[in-house]
């Protein structure tokens, strides 16, 4: 009876060790996944076994029941997380159990340009890949909370290159862009000239959007700044472009009329209407924001387009008057009011 036993114990310790070799060679063995990497994705709430289960309808996995096992013993199951993986090539069911244990969720990224309004962000985030489109447009409440207690949404969202993984929404993404505007516009307030004509951090945010839409080139935002803040500080009015087309909205054909620069219902033309625009135009960078807040010393009151990009600026009424005679009443035929390359 003894060696009966015996025998018996001696052929299931064979088969348990057995086992164990098999369970690592295969452990060890990669997964079927062919020469390419491989995207894996779990459900905030979904389990390992139903992941597991995927990967083997594709093919990808044998015995998905031993992982589900392995991953319950170690407590590796509790640890698995939400998100998009990239399982590499000669990955084993090891080293996949552990990616999903780890941060490296696939990142994806989105820009959003200086100068661009919220409208335009908000198609561009929807465009993005493997982000979730939830905003219903500018004024949708959940962004209005976030501005709260503005009135409306433009220009406070900073323009960035935003990294955001899959199951991430357009709110998320814009979540951040405001608090870095924020956080900016709070650094730049407390360092400003308290001379400056503007009352609150608002105020130097209108008048970053115009600055950013009215030139593209780093090395005139001071200046052209500092152009708008003597404009400011005299009661002349501000005369600018981009304010009376951002009124326009759609009615806006790419024509700027006279019968447009007349127009007193337009609350942004500056043409007409005295002081700031009623809200930002755009979504300005933080070089504009700076420059808003740091204009350049001088005595230039206006500033004419070249046609190349740049501008001419200019400290009297009859020096700017040549400027426009020289450079908009003889435009050349490839003229251009921002630099090449940053027309918006």
């Amino acid at each position: 009876m003894r060696r009966a036993l015996l025998g018996a114990a001696v052929v299931v310790a064979a088969a348990l060790v057995g086992a164990g070799m098999w369970v690592r060679v295969w452990w060890q063995t990669p997964l079927a996944i062919g020469d390419e990497a491989v995207t894996v994705h779990i459900a905030p709430g979904e389990t390992l076994g139903g992941l597991s289960s995927r990967l083997a309808a594709r093919g990808y996995l044998e015995h998905p029941l031993l992982l589900n096992v392995v991953a319950r013993l170690t407590g590796a199951d509790q640890r698995v997380r939400s998100g998009e993986y990239a399982v590499p090539v000669g990955s084993t069911p090891g080293d996949l159990l552990a990616l999903l244990q780890s941060d490296r969720t696939v990142r994806y990224q989105v820009t959003l340009p200086e100068g661009i309004t919220i409208a335009r962000a908000l198609q561009l985030l929807q465009e993005a890949p493997a982000l979730r489109a939830t905003l219903q447009g500018p004024e949708d409440p959940r962004l209005l909370a976030l501005v709260a207690p503005a009135a409306a949404t433009e220009g406070f969202f900073l323009p960035e290159t935003y990294q955001y993984q899959r199951g991430d929404s357009d709110l998320d993404v814009l979540t951040r862009a405001h608090t870095l505007m924020r956080r900016l516009l709070e650094e730049q307030w407390q360092r400003r000239d308290p001379a400056l004509p503007l009352a609150t951090p608002y105020d130097a945010l209108i008048l970053a959007s115009v600055i950013e839409r009215e030139t593209g080139l780093a090395s005139e935002r001071r200046a052209i700044a500092g152009v708008f803040r003597r404009r400011l500080e005299r009661g002349m009015r501000l005369q600018t472009d981009p304010t009376v087309i951002y009124g326009l909205g759609p009615r806006f054909d790419g024509n700027l009329t006279r019968a447009h620069l007349k127009d007193e219902r337009n609350p942004y033309n500056t043409y007409r209407h005295r002081g700031l625009p009623p809200g930002p135009i755009c979504l300005p960078g933080a070089a504009a924001v700076r420059a808003a807040l740091d204009p350049a010393s001088g005595d230039e009151l206006y500033f004419v387009a070249r046609g190349d990009g740049s501008h001419v600026f200019s400290a009297t009424l009859a020096a700017h008057e040549q400027a426009v005679r020289d450079y908009q009443l003889q435009r050349r035929a490839d003229y251009r009011s921002a630099p090449r390359g940053e027309e918006r």
